[in-house]
């Protein structure tokens, strides 16, 4: 089977879990190492090793972090290349975490493009980062949001401050 046939079969085969979470958009999203921790059982089933190599180039005056997710079969490979500024005037991060978080994003990018990990629906792509979305009507909320009805106030006011699901929206 060539390069081509068993990288096709990996694109089609994985699931890459978002585990992680940020507090401040509300959102999940995946890690370079949730990617990497996903196709693990598909090397040994293909044969095929994945690393990722990294290197810094100073272009136009920008800090660039170069990274490279390669597919290798012992004969043949296939590589993906992800490019990221390092934002060294970044406020609240040393020098290293500047670097780190850059090619934390890098190498998560390589890996997408190389094993076509859809990120359309993913919060990078889609983050408002709270700006045009309501909380979700949940937890101390929703007992809050309870009690107000009770006490005379509307649905609708409720409505137009949070996020209602369809199943909470009948208890209210």
């Amino acid at each position: 089977m060539s390069i081509n046939e068993k990288l096709s079969k990996i694109q089609a085969e994985l699931k890459a879990k978002k585990s992680k979470f940020n507090s401040f958009g509300k959102y999940n999203y995946r890690s370079a190492e949730d990617i990497l921790e996903s196709i693990k059982p598909f090397l040994i089933e293909h044969n095929v090793t994945v690393t990722i190599n990294e290197y810094v180039e100073e272009l136009g005056g920008m800090i660039i972090m170069n990274s490279i997710a390669k597919i290798y079969d012992g004969k043949d490979s296939i590589e993906s290349v992800a490019v990221v500024a390092v934002d060294m005037d970044q406020k609240g991060m040393n020098a290293p975490q500047k670097f780190g978080s850059a090619s934390s994003y890098a190498k998560k990018y390589a890996l997408g493009n190389l094993l076509l990990i859809d990120d359309t629906a993913d919060a990078d792509a889609t983050n408002t980062h709270g700006k045009n979305a309501k909380p979700k009507l949940e937890g101390i909320a929703l007992t809050k949001a309870k009690e107000f009805i009770k006490n005379g106030g509307s649905k609708e006011a409720i409505k137009a401050k949070y996020d209602i699901p369809a199943d909470i929206e009948s208890t209210l």
